[in-house]
């Protein structure tokens, strides 16, 4: 008979309902001991980065019919809401390294607070313009706190891109479940759901300076360039990098950069005090065919679904589950985030390492769907709203495992640029399906009309 005491073999005591020790305070005591754990730590903190950081961005694109009205096309949101962030993440990874993360934080929140003050407190007597203005600042701030946020996650391991992935993925998911609730289960107004809004930002704040371990993030005061990390002994050979084990990789990833390491960089590379804007040209030249033009060609298509092709994906209200046509455009929007949701919190189960077929699996999509808008041939809706959720489940995927073979595959002292560097491939296909969204959301609508399908001209917004 085993007669070891549950702390003898390891296990610890569950306490007696009505004892002191199954109180509320024990239980509290417990949750607080588990939160201070640093990995717990790291991964809310990176959940809510990809959370607040992208929420603004979906919530915007939700309201753009009570920001420009019926008569304007809805891309017109979405280019101020992407093409400021696409020239951000353009930009910034050639500089944005000399300020340090505290100050970004800063930036960022205060950017993306005003931006949706501006936008809410601007009356529907001014110009459009104004609130686009306001889009755009709250955009900026989205693409700095991206591809700092990506560049962070090269001081916290895999598991944090992990935790940012599948918070950017809930961002579309929260950032359109809310404006609905606020809007039309609460019956909100649309200027108060702008201004609760508003104070999201201020969680980055909560994240970054409460729960995340910030000792794990170099001391950026007298370092200038993106720097690799230290644990990682290697000498100089291709061979050496592939011997690396895993394991051993995400150990050094997570462990704590030191001083020793950064001088020793700078010992082996002297003259490379700050980072070479021709050497970090090269370093993105390098990125392009293997994790850049993939992660554009998935933005394309599924954007350009999603803002050009999408609002004609209509059919009779007696075959459909809704009211109004009005319903189909949001519901579309819905799956696309969960499938999004479902695929960006994948990496740590599955993982996908060519990129290109998913990427030409998205494009595939592109065409069926647009083939179906001009010749009508697929015979429920039902199976519309399967092909939408696979487009978010493919465009997800896609994200996450990009980023995920940079940290497998990039070398450490070109990693956390290389992250924050290939970010920039989102903006530049969401800006060009915005562009192509623009004229095709006409061109189907009008094909349809003159067909005697004229459901695109029946929906009224509310």
């Amino acid at each position: 008979m085993n007669s070891r005491s549950p702390s003898s073999s390891g296990l610890l005591p569950l306490p007696f309902p009505g004892t002191p020790s199954s109180s509320w305070r024990f239980y509290r005591a417990r949750l607080s001991a588990f939160m201070r754990d640093p990995n717990t730590s790291v991964l809310v903190a990176f959940w809510l980065f990809g959370l607040v950081n992208n929420i603004l961005y979906v919530l915007l694109l939700t309201a753009a019919q009570d920001l420009v009205g019926p008569s304007i096309p809805k891309a017109l949101v979405l280019l101020a809401d992407v093409m400021p962030s696409f020239l951000t993440k353009l930009v910034a990874p050639y500089f944005i390294h000399l300020v340090p993360y505290s100050i970004r934080i800063l930036v960022f929140v205060a950017l993306s607070s005003g931006g949706m003050l501006l936008v809410a407190l601007t009356p529907n007597t001014q110009s459009v313009g104004v609130k686009m203005v306001g889009v755009i600042i709250a955009s900026i701030s989205s693409g700095g706190g991206e591809l700092s946020f990506l560049g962070l996650t090269h001081y916290y391991g895999v598991n944090s891109l992990a935790a940012w992935g599948s918070g950017t993925g809930a961002a579309g998911l929260v950032g359109a479940g809310l404006y609905v609730l606020m809007t039309d289960w609460l019956g909100m107004s649309v200027k108060n759901s702008l201004l609760v809004s508003a104070l999201m930002p201020g969680v980055m704040l909560l994240s970054f300076f409460v729960i995340l371990p910030r000792e794990r993030i170099k001391q950026q005061t007298g370092t200038t360039g993106y720097e690799p990390l230290p644990g990682l002994d290697r000498d100089d050979s291709p061979e050496s990098e592939r011997e690396i084990d895993a394991s051993a990789a995400s150990a050094a990833l997570l462990s704590e950069p030191g001083p020793s390491s950064v001088t020793a960089y700078h010992n082996n590379h002297p003259g490379d005090k700050s980072a070479s804007f021709w050497v970090n040209l090269r370093r993105a030249k390098s990125l392009f065919w293997p994790y850049m033009l993939p992660l554009l060609l998935v933005y394309v298509a599924e954007y350009t679904i999603n803002q050009g092709v999408a609002p004609t994906l209509l059919f009779p209200l007696e075959q459909s589950p809704f009211n109004e046509y009005r319903s189909f455009y949001p519901f579309y929007g819905f799956l696309y985030q969960l499938g999004v949701f479902i695929s960006r919190s994948s990496t740590p189960w599955f993982r996908i390492h060519h990129l290109y077929f998913p990427s030409l699996l998205q494009v595939g999509n592109l065409v069926l769907l647009t083939l179906h808008a001009l010749l009508n041939f697929i015979p429920s809706v039902y199976l519309v709203f399967v092909v939408i959720f696979w487009e978010g489940l493919l465009g997800g995927a896609v994200y996450v495992n990009t980023f995920a073979e940079i940290m497998d595959n990039v070398p450490v002292e070109d990693r956390e640029f290389s992250l924050g560097a290939t970010s920039v491939s989102d903006s530049g296909g969401i800006c060009i399906a915005g562009f192509i969204g623009m004229a095709m959301e006409v061109w189907l609508c009008d094909w349809q009309v003159q067909r005697g399908r004229d459901y695109c001209r029946r929906v009224e917004v509310s």
